[in-house]
């Protein structure tokens, strides 16, 4: 007969749990697994399911009882870290979004909105066009792969017991930069056409003052935006790698300890 000891249940609760805190506040927050869109209990099965395919291939835990209060406090940690991670990424993709406003706010497309089912809100058309195109690519690239390969590396990184450093912090405060020096970078052509378009626009209504600027500027900045919108397209898939990479990098970054 096969005896099972509380030493034994206790080291394969904390084998599963504690990673498992981990990845579910990493899905309850990154990009793609955080949309209202999917239902709670296919998030958490997917958590399951990362759970015990990594789980092999982690270093060992800590020996801890599970219903300690350090254990308490170990899983409350683990779940925290996962959220921070989810979050870094998060913030590096609102960039896409910034780069759809700004685009929109010089189309004159910045009162046109789109409900979002995904996210339950209102959402600026080029936004949501934009974050349908990242999305998209991101997963053609297997990007979800890289969650579970990157999620899987932070537990080398930083193991389970192992605390962040303050400069972790740091760096999830400084990524808040980033968004603004992404989104502009993504708008910069559209933003730059556009500006062009309106000094000529002033410049054509200044030398013939009976041209109504409002009914004619419109429809040239629309369609002006549009086409080279169109045009950048071709050109969008080195920026958004590397937005990729910073993203997956944040995610290292944070869960690194002092020093390294």
């Amino acid at each position: 007969m096969i005896q099972l000891s509380t030493t034994q249940l206790d080291a394969w609760i904390v084998a599963f749990a504690f990673p498992l805190a981990r990845i579910l506040g990493f899905i309850a927050t990154a990009p793609i697994w955080n949309t209202p869109g999917i239902p709670r209990r296919t998030r958490l099965i997917l958590g399951l399911a990362i759970a015990i395919a990594i789980i092999p291939a982690l270093p060992p835990m800590p020996q801890v009882a599970p219903a300690s209060l350090a254990g308490l406090l170990l899983l409350g940690q683990q779940t925290l870290l996962g959220i921070a991670m989810g979050f870094a990424v998060r913030v590096v993709f609102t960039a896409i979004n910034l780069a759809g406003d700004f685009m929109g706010f010089q189309m004159g497309l910045s009162f046109a909105t789109f409900y979002d089912p995904l996210n339950s809100s209102q959402t600026p058309v080029i936004s949501e066009f934009l974050n349908l195109i990242t999305l998209l690519l991101f997963l053609s690239l297997n990007g979800h792969l890289l969650y579970v390969a990157t999620l899987a590396k932070s537990f080398y990184v930083l193991p389970v017991g192992s605390f962040p450093g303050s400069g972790s912090w740091l760096n999830l405060a400084e990524l808040a930069a980033q968004i603004f020096s992404f989104g502009l970078l993504l708008s910069l052509p559209v933003v730059v056409a556009l500006m062009i378009t309106n000094l000529s626009l002033a410049v054509l209504t200044r030398a013939a003052p009976q041209l109504n600027i409002f009914a004619l500027g419109f429809p040239i900045t629309l369609l002006g935006g549009f086409a080279v919108l169109a045009i950048s397209l071709n050109y969008l898939a080195t920026p958004l790698q590397s937005i990729y990479e910073v993203a997956l990098t944040a995610m290292l970054q944070f869960a690194a300890p002092p020093g390294r």
